[in-house]
């Protein structure tokens, strides 16, 4: 494989596990927020990551995005062993993974200008003369579709749309390979939203960007999407090739998610909504077996005992013990 098709980000048996604290003199629990994740993220490809509220998608997204060390499992950035890298080397690969947030209202300084906030990056990763960065900041808001008189312009003047534009150019100032989106329109309304992601899918092609694009709306996804990674209480459920996992779900869990949203199956074989029963269990207290045990439909006295783990089946992994009754029963 040559350095150009070398993946971007290669993550083998991600976990995260946080102490938390009882109080004085009692022991502390551990709360495993990601519990072995493993996927692989190429040039110019989007890993849409999904899931309910909890389940360790964010953190997820801090682990890939260097602000917090996996607890154990393998991280390589383009190349880099991550976890076992020198702090040097670990600050030098963090400008190649910038990340874009949810809220464009909250995430740009309201003081600053926006040609400041653009040549921010550059005046404190790189030695440059102030004309270049001047100059970069403005290339880079007319690469995202602003004009130049916006460059002197303050953040409170600029609808969400263009805000989110604004810190999409901020990430990229520094080239990085890989961007880490965190709901990035989500807080923007469906028209912008289209708009959002086309200007995504275009940086997309036009630099070679990868982007790891966390995500509860699974229209979205569908839309800007290559592969998924369905998780749930911290575990990889489902994951594989986008197309495959939207016509033909084999857990149960993403057969709920897809299911919960309207019209997200198109003019295929009309399913039924499936209403998950209960809540999502307490990370501190998980269930002994399958981790969707508690909710599912389709569970077996095996499924409470034995937990399953990631296996090929059907072009997909899948953890689920009854995954197979599921490809007969779209047969």
């Amino acid at each position: 494989m040559s350095a150009a098709e070398s993946p971007v980000v290669v993550a083998r048996d991600l976990r995260q596990v946080y102490r938390i604290s009882r109080g004085f003199l009692r022991p502390s629990d551990h709360l495993q927020a990601v519990g072995g994740v493993s996927f692989t993220l190429q040039p110019g490809k989007t890993l849409a990551v999904v899931g309910e509220s909890g389940c360790g998608k964010s953190t997820l997204a801090r682990m890939v995005s260097l602000i917090e060390t996996p607890t154990a499992g393998e991280l390589r950035l383009n190349n880099v062993d991550v976890v076992n890298a020198p702090l040097a080397e670990r600050q030098a690969l963090r400008r190649t993974v910038q990340l874009v947030f949810q809220n464009p209202y909250g995430s740009l300084n309201p003081r600053k200008k926006i040609g400041t906030i653009l040549q921010a990056p550059l005046q404190i990763n790189t030695s440059l003369p102030a004309a270049e960065c001047m100059a970069q900041a403005r290339a880079m808001l007319a690469l995202v579709g602003l004009r130049p008189e916006h460059y002197d312009r303050y953040p409170h003047m600029f609808s969400g749309g263009q805000r989110q534009r604004i810190a999409i150019a901020r990430a990229l100032m520094l080239k990085p390979s890989l961007i880490v989106a965190d709901e990035p329109v989500s807080a923007l309304d469906v028209s912008i939203q289209a708009q959002v992601l086309n200007l995504l899918a275009d940086l997309q092609q036009e630099l070679g960007l990868a982007y790891l694009f966390i995500s509860h709306d699974l229209g979205v996804v569908r839309y800007i999407a290559h592969d998924l990674l369905v998780m749930y209480l911290g575990h990889a459920v489902e994951q594989g090739e986008k197309k495959m996992l939207f016509a033909q779900p084999l857990h149960p869990y993403t057969q709920a998610l897809l299911a919960s949203t309207p019209g997200i199956m198109g003019r295929g074989p009309t399913r039924k909504r499936i209403v998950l029963k209960g809540d999502l269990p307490s990370p501190l207290n998980p269930p002994s077996g399958c981790v969707f045990s508690t909710r599912c439909a389709s569970v077996t006295p095996r499924c409470q005992a034995e937990r399953p783990v990631l296996r090929e089946l059907a072009g997909r992994q899948v953890a689920c013990h009854e995954a197979e009754q599921f490809i007969q029963t779209a047969a």
